[in-house]
């Protein structure tokens, strides 16, 4: 009981993702081969929405549950393992047709294919994991 929120949370963004059609193979493969704008306008609705609460987080000097300052670190300027990283991510999602929230919902749905990502998805965070110290950050 004591997570009730959280799945409660997850629910509701699942019905979004699904309603929204952020979960379409279609749709995302219409914004692989830039023939409709729908994904771009859900993709470009998140980001603009992360800015601002980020910047009224800053502005307000946001707190979390705890009482805590919310704090934002400075990133290193090392471009080329966004890249990296932003690659193998594009090429995961377009293998899959999903990125890693939406292979839940779909899960939900009944896709009963997306098992299988999920444990790679899973497989290869572990794999991170153990690797992470050997890799240049």
């Amino acid at each position: 009981m004591k997570f009730i929120k959280y799945i409660v949370t997850g629910i509701i963004f699942g019905i979004i993702m699904s309603k929204s059609e952020a979960v379409s193979w279609y749709r995302i493969q219409e914004m692989f081969r830039f023939q409709s704008f729908h994904m771009f306008g859900i993709i470009g609705t998140a980001v603009l929405s992360g800015v601002l609460f980020t910047w009224l987080i800053k502005a307000f000097r946001g707190k979390d549950i705890h009482g805590q300052p919310i704090l934002f670190k400075d990133k290193d300027q090392s471009w080329k393992r966004y890249l990296f990283g932003g690659i193998i991510f594009g090429l995961g999602w377009a293998l899959t047709g999903a990125c890693p929230g939406p292979i839940f919902v779909l899960l939900g749905q009944g896709y009963q294919v997306m098992a299988v990502v999920i444990l790679g998805a899973l497989l290869g965070t572990y794999t991170y994991g153990i690797i992470q110290s050997k890799l240049p950050h």
